[in-house]
């Protein structure tokens, strides 16, 4: 049990919050880390949280360093961990401009000795901006897919693009509306996108336009290619 004495000899500090809950947590324990101390927060928004809790640590003696395993699963809580969640997965650091390289070394190692291979630094407005695409946009699109009257008739007709498309459907709506109205901008530039591009799909079949959906498809087919090979 992490009490307030205990609190206060701790090296390294990770929380593992929401993001609202992890402002109040380090807000409230500000005084009580040890000076020197190195806390980092494990959030899926970094703008909302990081500058407000820079300040915080700089105004109490201690180093705040935003963090994001690039790991996980859809289901939630410590029943559902495993051993090997980390090994080989990406790490984002968001570290102030201010923050020490010595810091970030300790940072660095520990996470590399509990299985992370790709450790990278951002800014807390990258980190956003990307992460709407990479994983918010993805959690939406399988909630609304898996809405489809036809969901219900699958089984038997469904292999693997059905299974990876609507895996993150089943997910925590608690913390996903969380993270989704604090990043709520860059969130719905990538909706409108998607939107935009499902649009001209419908459109080409609408008007029985086989050369504009080969096109389509085509583009697709090289974005992907260029993009991972």
């Amino acid at each position: 049990e992490m009490t307030e004495q205990k609190i206060s000899e701790c090296d390294i500090i990770i929380t593992g919050l929401y993001p609202e809950a992890t402002k109040k947590y380090i807000t409230d324990n500000a005084q009580k880390f040890k000076k020197g101390a190195i806390v980092l927060d494990t959030c899926g928004v970094k703008e909302y949280v990081c500058e407000d809790m820079y300040r915080v640590a700089r105004e109490n003696g201690f180093t705040f360093i935003g963090t994001h395993p690039m790991a996980g699963l859809h289901l939630s809580g410590f029943e559902h961990s495993k051993v090997t969640m980390f090994s080989n997965a990406s790490m984002l650091l968001v570290p102030s401009a201010d923050t020490g390289i010595n810091e970030l070394e300790i940072v660095r190692k520990l996470f590399s000795a509990i299985g992370f291979t790709n450790i990278q630094n951002t800014t807390p407005e990258e980190h956003d901006r990307i992460i709407a695409f990479t994983s918010q946009l993805a959690h939406v699109v399988s909630n609304a897919y898996v809405k489809s009257p036809s969901a219900k008739l699958h089984k038997g007709f469904s292999a693997g693009s059905y299974k990876d498309l609507t895996r993150v459907a089943k997910l925590n709506e608690v913390m996903w509306t969380e993270l989704f109205l604090e990043n709520r901008e860059n969130l719905i530039s990538e909706i409108d996108t998607i939107i935009e591009n499902l649009t001209k799909y419908s459109k080409a079949l609408k008007e029985d336009n086989a050369d504009e959906l080969e096109k389509l498809l085509r583009d697709g087919r090289i974005c992907k290619e260029q993009i991972d090979g």
